[in-house]
């Protein structure tokens, strides 16, 4: 008779090295990992360094918007922000060593769909780069870092964003498909609560504007739209900004890491500010939903977006 293994109690438990080590090692899993992993540095690094080096190529507009003043720059969110890495890793860490073999195939195609979604994502980078007004702050040495490897010009739509809504649902549609759902549904809650507090965490930083977040619901729909439907869109963007919730009772050494969501920075905006940033996000998604049914492909109410913003 065998027996279930038994899970952590938080997907934030989990190392990361794991991952790197048993994708990388691996016979099966090797070959895609190495592509993914190709796909994120061309279709990242690759072209946005190629568009600061040789300007022109390519143009870049301008998208933020007057609601961004509205959020205050907040330098204690970098932390958050830059999870959003881990995040993914961490989740796939959580499947291998809770589930074993039977998560081999859906950790390799999770592999294999984030390398598709850097792809996916770069079709309205490579006509029309987007950018947005940020602070020059380098007095925490991750800003500096931030400066130094993003030379901040694919901001439409927000891969930020784009990765942790695919992180957040494919982790549950993998335990549906597990039969496990049920078992780790404290487990799906917290990485969605994750995929909240990273989207927040990019305006907080000031790495995008509010009209990048709706860019990339649209993006991810358009994606999957099984896995993240219109209503699943709207739901998301409605408990934007809620309070964080409460810290996972864990005794791993890892609990008090500071990339979990409850150790976010309590910061609140006013209720009408709030209400107003989540109207712009839900009546921009909707404005790129309905332009799509006239467009020829999916990345055409982007661009016409981008077309209207001002130009550097």
């Amino acid at each position: 008779m065998s027996m279930k293994r038994t899970v952590s109690s938080s997907v934030y438990d989990e190392p990361s090295s794991y991952t790197w080590l048993k994708t990388f090692t691996v016979s099966s899993m090797r070959p895609t990992t190495h592509r993914a992993v190709a796909s994120i540095f061309f279709n990242f690094f690759f072209r946005q360094y190629r568009a600061a080096l040789l300007p022109g190529r390519v143009p870049v507009s301008k998208v933020d918007h007057p609601l961004d003043l509205k959020i205050p720059f907040v330098p204690a969110w970098v932390t958050i922000y830059l999870d959003f890495i881990n995040f993914w890793i961490r989740m796939l860490s959580f499947l291998m060593r809770s589930f074993g073999h039977r998560a081999y195939d859906a950790v390799q195609e999770f592999v294999r769909s984030i390398g598709e979604l850097y792809a996916f994502a770069a079709q309205p980078y490579q006509r029309n780069f987007s950018t947005t007004a940020r602070p020059f702050y380098i007095a925490r040495p991750r800003f500096f870092l931030i400066h130094l490897l993003d030379p901040h010009l694919m901001c439409i739509p927000s891969l930020h964003v784009m990765v942790v809504i695919r992180t957040w649902t494919k982790f549950a549609a993998i335990l549906r498909s597990l039969n496990e759902a049920e078992r780790c549904a404290a487990q799906i809650e917290e990485m969605k609560q994750g995929a909240l507090a990273i989207t927040q965490a990019i305006l907080f930083v000031k790495q995008h504007s509010v009209n990048c977040i709706p860019a990339a619901l649209y993006a991810m729909t358009c994606f999957d739209k099984e896995l993240f439907p219109p209503d699943e869109a709207e739901a998301f963007t409605a408990l934007l900004f809620g309070e964080p919730p409460a810290p996972v009772q864990s005794g791993h050494p890892l609990v008090n890491s500071g990339v979990r969501p409850s150790s976010a920075p309590r910061t609140k905006l006013p209720a009408a500010d709030v209400a107003e940033i989540k109207n712009h996000i839900i009546s921009l998604y909707r404005k790129f939903l309905a332009e799509k049914e006239r467009s020829q492909t999916w990345e055409e109410p982007l661009l016409n977006f981008m077309r209207t913003q001002p130009r550097l």
